[in-house]
């Protein structure tokens, strides 16, 4: 489909999904984001949903500002996979060892590592400035200092939640690597500390909703939350590239007849801020929930831990201001999820996949979300489908 346009106080709304489908809670929230006085565009991705402040699955342009809550608590979540040269025939017929080694080599949940990873030891890590990025550190907020020590052991982990490490193939019987991940405790410490900055600002003080609270250009406030969201942005990335290094250990070690080769990595955060320049203008672009699908840009677009996921490239669509969706989206909360759902229904929804199958990740469970299927429709002239992904392990924490 093509967008659906939705009058709004100061931009028109673009949907790529049906409005009368949205629960009311996430369209009035679209609407409370079309009254900001920065907002030059607004975007709805088809996993649009309730969050907080903004939707899940939206993207807002403004000029001169950048409102913190719109970015989401995990600054810099994000997807990562790889193509390897294993087939489906590679695999062994139980996967539970493989499993159990991917656990093993990442931790998952509140878990960390014992020690901070050097990356100079792992394979296929492109070269960084690891001092550089780490004495930056000194100049984030400083109500966050006192977990420095935490989050270099945290580098390298997955944490909980939606958050994954899957073995996957494709429709051909390649396998893939895929994880998702972002910031953990450090960007969600340093999104709470600024938002709580923003809202205290007078210029916030008459806003509809006061989790919009903005930052504007030439503030101090604003320099400090660039400076620091830059960085955990950079964590993020970081985290993500070295889990996918020992991912690739773990394959490397356990298929060592195959001599496993790898396809450069394909990378894209879906909560972060941008400066991009659109209809003349020099724009800050908030995906939050959404991936950048500009011409030629590869993306990721999961589904959930029992369905399909797809590789993507964007089609650069400047009505979506270069974006689309960041997964299938949810269709009710967690909460909503535990109460509908039990662990048999679990254990249906994920049949043929080596995971999790307790009432912990119960509020996981397929069933929760959208149909990545419809959502990937209702977005063809955004991205075209590169491949098409099915896990057959998944690792939650």
């Amino acid at each position: 489909m093509s967008y659906v346009e939705v009058p709004g106080a100061k931009v028109p709304i673009r949907m790529w999904t049906d409005p009368a489908k949205v629960e009311d809670v996430a369209m009035q929230q679209l609407r409370n984001v079309a009254t900001l006085p920065w907002i030059k565009g607004l975007a709805v991705m088809p996993d649009v949903h309730f969050g907080k402040g903004a939707t899940v699955g939206s993207v807002i342009a403004m000029h001169g500002a950048v409102c913190p809550a719109a970015v989401g608590v995990d600054i810099g979540c994000g997807m990562s996979a790889v193509k390897t040269s294993l087939t489906a025939n590679d695999l062994p017929g139980d996967l539970t060892r493989l499993r159990s080694k991917i656990e093993q080599a990442i931790p998952v949940g509140r878990g960390m590592h014992d020690e901070p990873v050097d990356p100079g030891r792992l394979h296929g890590l492109a070269p960084t400035d690891w001092d550089d990025f780490w004495q930056r550190f000194d100049g984030v907020a400083d109500a966050v200092k006192f977990r420095q020590e935490r989050a270099t052991k945290q580098m390298g982990t997955l944490g909980a939640g939606n958050h994954f490490v899957e073995f996957c193939l494709d429709e051909a019987g390649s396998v893939w690597l895929m994880l998702h991940s972002g910031s953990r405790n450090i960007g969600n410490e340093l999104a709470a500390f600024h938002i709580g900055e923003a809202q205290k600002l007078p210029h916030n003080q008459d806003l509809i909703d006061r989790d919009l609270a903005v930052f504007v250009t030439d503030t101090p406030q604003m320099a400090a939350y660039r400076n620091d969201l830059f960085w955990a942005q950079e964590y993020a990335k970081h985290n993500r590239a070295i889990m996918m290094a020992l991912f690739q250990d773990v394959v490397r070690k356990e298929f060592k007849k195959a001599g496993v080769t790898f396809e450069p990595v394909i990378s894209c955060h879906h909560n972060y801020v941008a400066e991009e320049r659109y209809d003349g203008m020099d724009l800050l672009v908030t995906r939050k929930g959404a991936i950048r699908a500009g011409s030629g840009d590869f993306g990721i677009i999961p589904g959930s831990m029992g369905t399909g996921s797809y590789i993507v490239k964007g089609l650069g669509n400047e009505k979506s201001f270069n974006s689309a969706s960041h997964g299938a989206g949810r269709k009710m909360s967690r909460n909503a999820a535990r109460k509908r759902f039990s662990t048999k229904d679990l254990e249906e929804q994920t049949r043929g996949v080596e995971c999790r199958k307790d009432s912990g990740v119960v509020d996981e469970i397929p069933g929760a979300y959208k149909p990545i299927e419809k959502v990937i429709d209702q977005q063809r002239d955004l991205v075209e489908v590169v491949a098409k992904l099915k896990q057959v392990i998944c690792v939650k924490g």
